[in-house]
């Protein structure tokens, strides 16, 4: 067996707590996972983990050699980029994981066309709107909105801001009348968006000072922007949304944006990853073209 995919696959194996995840994650039967963990064990003439019915954990010896492995296979990739030169065509897999309904819309569409430029380059997308461990589930590349975490060796770059905007169903407005203030959304029903086990208020700029929170009055509560959406076309309240959301309704005259001469909140787009000592090509050319296409893609 080659021993650096065998040191891959017990990396792998540690960090997802089992030869069935692992396996999972690389796309091979349980049992080779097994069979490379034992090629290292018996080249050592030690154990490496313990196993039981219920759980997994490693060996003094085997959390030695598990850092051991960790750092040459990162010094084996960092000598792999620099070898490759920075003309040379991207390949391998680029891992990639994002917000559902943005990445879907702004984000999958650069990609795509990404892969279909280089064509050794592969692309696995995972669409979640959860957090991500970029170490723990392999991640290279992670899109998220809103403020980046802040998490030692973790770097991240901001690719753009999307606005945000409040909108209605004409019919919503011809029943309910138009809100001219940000005062007035006080006394208009709005759709709110609920995740992680709180409500989100609504934010508007100020010069110099902070946003202005406003939590309105709501019937309706979700956990999806996109169901939001829905909801406001059928005339059942006010909604906050960005603007890549709703732009083909708002073109369709399904929605009315409104309090337009009120500037948009901004919400941030970053993308993220793990530091490392040389960035691989095919991750740098993803952060730049994401970077290229997102201004017109949600302004």
């Amino acid at each position: 067996m080659d021993r650096l995919t065998s040191m891959a696959v017990f990396i792998r194996a540690v960090d997802l707590g089992s030869f069935a995840a692992a396996a999972d994650a690389l796309e091979m039967s349980a049992p080779m996972v097994g069979k490379h963990v034992r090629f290292l064990e018996e080249r050592l003439g030690v154990a490496l983990l313990v196993r039981t019915t219920r759980r997994q954990s490693l060996t003094e010896a085997g959390r030695i050699y598990y850092e051991r492995c960790r750092a040459l296979l990162a010094d084996a990739e960092a000598a792999d980029v620099l070898a490759a030169g920075e003309v040379a065509e991207p390949r391998g897999r680029l891992r990639v994981a994002l917000p559902v309904h943005f990445g879907r819309q702004c984000v999958a569409p650069v990609l795509l066309e990404l892969v279909q430029r280089y064509p050794r380059l592969e692309l696995d997308l995972l669409f979640s709107d959860r957090l991500t461990d970029l170490a723990e589930e392999q991640i290279d590349l992670a899109i998220r909105t809103g403020e980046p975490e802040d998490k030692a060796g973790v770097i991240a770059r901001r690719i753009g801001r999307q606005r945000m905007l409040v909108c209605a169903s004409p019919a919503w407005l011809a029943k309910h009348g138009r809100p001219e203030t940000l005062e007035a959304l006080q006394a208009h029903t709005v759709l709110i968006y609920h995740r992680s086990g709180r409500t989100r208020p609504w934010l508007f700029p100020r010069e110099g000072l902070a946003p202005l929170e406003i939590t309105p009055a709501y019937r309706l509560r979700f956990d999806d922007l996109a169901a939001i959406a829905d909801a406001a076309k059928l005339g059942l309240g006010l909604a906050w949304l960005p603007y890549w959301l709703v732009r083909d309704a708002l073109s369709r005259g399904e929605l009315v944006e409104i309090l337009a001469e009120q500037p948009g909140f901004l919400y941030d787009v970053h993308a993220t990853w793990l530091q490392a000592a040389q960035l691989p090509r095919k991750v740098r050319l993803a952060i730049d073209a994401l970077a290229e296409a997102m201004p017109r893609l949600v302004e």
